[in-house]
């Protein structure tokens, strides 16, 4: 070889190693200077605290990280309750896309679909959660650490650190933990306009008040604990609630006062370039986000990558993405009462479209009966005793809903009627069908049906095979059905025969809600759905008949709701029938002694496996 090749390849040798070595300590310095995240989580409450304008509220720690942070005013949790809430934070996907809506269900993700835990990880994060999951999701080990014991500092040695510490002091069954000493003066509360004015409602919420208070001291002590480490500066911190307050009208209504949570985040000065631009210590910030955004936020502050299906936008870190138009809730199976509602925020209004509005918001829920409040509010609306505002809980709901929140920020004043509203109503519908069809929302099929039509794969991508799932046609009868209007009931009783049981779902949906004339109109047509391949279909047929046929026709109708009930291998279609079963009431009492006898299937499904008995639990308590 010629020196002078042998002289430029020992040359080349030793640029090479330089570069490696820049390449590595560069990388060293960059994982280095990657931020710790922190988040601090609460349960069942909303922005009740001092920084957010509540006089009542004591919290001098949340308070002093938001004067150190920034607040966000308008951040939704995307579901009222908890299971499908911290799905939607897991997977910065939709749960009505994923299947995963229904509170304490569980469904799968598509081969591929990883969590945001899993990406952090795989980026060299050591990602700890104490310790709540409540994923409505299949999920493998994400956590390096999911437990009581989970902490940053059992990290390996220069790893940055990823950590969640849950607190479940203010969990609704805290607020109605009794007895109790109010330390927050029940007469000093103020009574939202949805709740009446009596002593139960006040110690309630004076409860919670309190419960908040030792939350905030909670959540002190872990910000001590990373001061004292001395690693308060190179740490992002997260607080916010997982949903709204534990009381009824607050958690699991898929309204403003159920959906928005207290945000606040800090960002120390070393990290400040991945704040937007016009971050401000101490801000208030108006920019829409939500728990299916979070996903994203954090890969992107931690400079890992955002998957092309997470379905939310990153608000802050390298990825900064721009402000959504709109924020999107939505309310399906509330433990064992089923419903379907979906909504949509700006930053002034609140619109909700009712897909079921013949039933109340206020269905009897046991876990919810047990709180004082709901109790009392029930019996003064059995007694006729409260006013318009406060009944609403208790009536049919209406197919629009539509709010100020400037004018009115306890959304009692539907403006969907209102002619000075049409433009803003009309708009706001819109932009929800739209995100319905965007997103592929799988909750357009009852529970059962959305299973049975997913074996083999998942919900996601059932939701996204035409074949499998012709949306638009099942949406445009779910919105048919759901707007109670008689000249609809030509087209209803068509959709009836459709080759989709999605669609004849919603026929059978429809002509219930509108009640007696369409049912005995389509009395032949129910009569055939009763033997309809998919039990989904025959419940609502069986309750239409029941309510509104024929002797002959409610005989044909009990004995399909009781075969269903007793099928214990159809669960959710098990849960449907006693739903409706329950709601007929002495309507029902032919068929009540055989059904009180059933006993719950022996295999249920594993999260959701006493909704058939509490179901069964009333009935024999009536």
């Amino acid at each position: 070889m010629p020196c002078s090749l042998r002289a430029t390849l020992r040359t080349f040798a030793r640029f090479a190693a330089l570069a490696c070595l820049v390449f590595f300590a560069a990388s060293s310095l960059a994982a280095a200077d990657r931020p710790n995240i922190l988040w601090l989580t609460s349960e069942d409450n909303g922005p009740h605290l001092g920084v957010y304008g509540d006089e009542y509220a004591t919290t001098p720690n949340l308070d002093s990280l938001a004067a150190r942070g920034s607040i966000y005013l308008a951040c939704w949790s995307n579901a009222p309750v908890c299971a499908p809430a911290r799905t939607t934070i897991i997977s910065g996907m939709y749960p009505p896309s994923t299947g995963a809506e229904h509170m304490r269900s569980q469904v799968s993700l598509p081969e591929g679909f990883q969590t945001y835990p899993t990406l952090l990880r795989e980026a060299g994060y050591y990602c700890t959660n104490n310790s709540k999951t409540d994923y409505n999701l299949e999920l493998g080990r994400i956590w390096d650490d999911s437990s009581g014991k989970a902490h940053w500092k059992n990290r390996p040695a220069d790893s940055p650190f990823f950590a969640v510490f849950n607190v479940t002091t203010t969990h609704e069954s805290q607020i109605r933990m009794r007895p109790h000493q109010a330390v927050h003066d029940p007469a000093g509360v103020r009574v939202p306009a949805y709740h009446p004015d009596i002593p139960e409602v006040r110690q309630d919420w004076a409860q919670y008040y309190d419960k908040i208070t030792e939350m905030d001291a909670e959540m002190g002590r872990r910000l001590a604990e990373l001061e004292e480490a001395g690693l308060a500066d190179d740490t992002i911190v997260f607080y916010y609630g997982d949903h709204g307050p534990g009381l009824p009208r607050g958690k699991r209504s898929p309204l403003d006062s159920g959906l928005r949570v207290p945000l606040i985040v800090h960002v120390p000065q070393k990290y400040r370039d991945l704040a937007p631009a016009d971050w401000q210590i101490g801000g208030k910030r108006r920019e829409l986000v939500a728990f299916v955004d979070f996903a994203p936020t954090v890969l992107s502050l931690a400079g890992a990558r955002i998957p092309r299906y997470m379905q939310g936008r990153a608000f802050l870190g390298t990825e900064i993405a721009p402000p959504s138009d709109y924020l999107f809730g939505f309310r399906g199976r509330m433990d064992e009462r089923y419903d379907l509602a979906r909504s949509l925020r700006d930053e002034r209004y609140v619109y909700v479209r009712n897909f079921m509005p013949h039933l109340p918001w206020g269905q009897h829920n046991e876990y919810m009966f047990i709180t004082p409040t709901t109790q009392a509010w029930h019996r003064l609306h059995e007694q006729g005793k409260l006013t318009p505002e406060q009944d609403l809980f208790w009536q049919p709901k209406q197919t629009e809903e539509l709010y100020d929140l400037h004018a009115d920020p306890d959304e009692v004043r539907n403006l969907a009627g209102s002619p000075a509203h049409r433009e803003i109503l009309e708009r706001m519908r819109s932009a929800l069908f739209d995100k319905l069809l965007a997103m592929r929302d799988v909750g357009f099929l009852p529970e059962q049906e959305m299973l049975d039509r997913s074996q083999g794969s998942t919900p996601y991508q059932m939701g996204h095979d035409e074949a499998k799932y012709p949306l638009e046609k099942i949406l445009r009868t779910a919105d048919l059905a759901s707007q109670r209007d008689p000249k609809n009931s030509v087209a209803l009783h068509d959709a009836l025969e459709d080759e989709d049981s999605g669609v004849r779902y919603w026929g059978t949906m429809g002509l219930l809600m509108l009640e007696s004339d369409a049912v005995a109109e389509a009395e032949s047509a129910l009569m055939k759905r009763l033997g309809d391949e998919s039990p989904s279909v025959r419940v609502p047929a069986a309750e239409a008949l029941v309510r509104f046929g024929a002797a002959p026709a409610r005989e044909a109708g009990l004995a399909a709701l009781q075969e269903v009930a007793e099928r214990g291998s159809a669960y959710y279609a098990s849960v449907l029938a006693l739903d409706a079963i329950d709601r007929l009431g002495p309507l029902a009492e032919p068929i009540l002694e055989e059904v009180r006898a059933i006993k719950p299937p022996k295999n249920p499904p594993a999260r959701s496996g006493e909704y058939v008995e509490r179901l069964l639990a009333k009935l024999r308590s009536n």
